[in-house]
């Protein structure tokens, strides 16, 4: 013979493969706009990060302006990175802020409510009693911290904590 007979066989396969192409064909917008969709939702559900838009110095104030929210992408990223724009507006950096890096919240710190040289009222209190003088910082402080304060009358050493009104609370030895 000089022909070959087809088998049923191969016919059959072409025709299983036949149907599923077409049935993939019709199925395909339909996967596409599924997966389109779920790339949507996990965009807008993916954790945040606040990265500076540009370089920012230390003891440089951080300005809403100056920052962005991007979505986080690395599953490996390191923890404790600020999250919200609002939560770290208004500290003060520790170390140079590169633009697209994430901010660390370690490398951040409440601006300082005294500075060292500055003139500070010093207030003890003890019971009834109230004893207040002018005093010096030795060093730069923010509120909650503990200070080492020189009174500008007697030249005495002190050690006190900072307020939030600017005055530090001197601590009986």
């Amino acid at each position: 013979m000089m022909f070959r007979l087809k088998s049923k066989a191969a016919g059959d396969r072409r025709k299983i493969i036949g149907g599923k192409l077409r049935r993939a064909a019709l199925l395909l917008p339909f996967a596409i706009l599924a997966i389109l969709l779920g790339q949507g939702a996990a965009f807008a559900e993916g954790p945040l990060a606040v990265v500076p838009k540009r370089i920012i110095y230390p003891g440089e104030e951080l300005q809403s302006s100056a920052l962005e929210e991007v979505e986080v992408t690395n599953p490996n990223i390191a923890p404790g990175y600020a999250q919200s724009i609002s939560a770290i507006s208004g500290l003060v950096t520790k170390k140079t802020l590169l633009p697209g890096r994430i901010i660390l919240v370690s490398t951040l710190r409440q601006p300082y409510t005294v500075s060292r040289g500055s003139k500070v009222h010093l207030v003890f209190e003890s019971g009834p009693l109230t004893i207040t003088a002018s005093g010096t910082p030795l060093q730069d402080a923010s509120v909650g911290e503990l200070i080492k304060v020189r009174n500008t009358d007697s030249g005495v050493i002190l050690s006190g904590t900072v307020m939030a009104d600017g005055s530090v609370h001197v601590v009986a030895k």
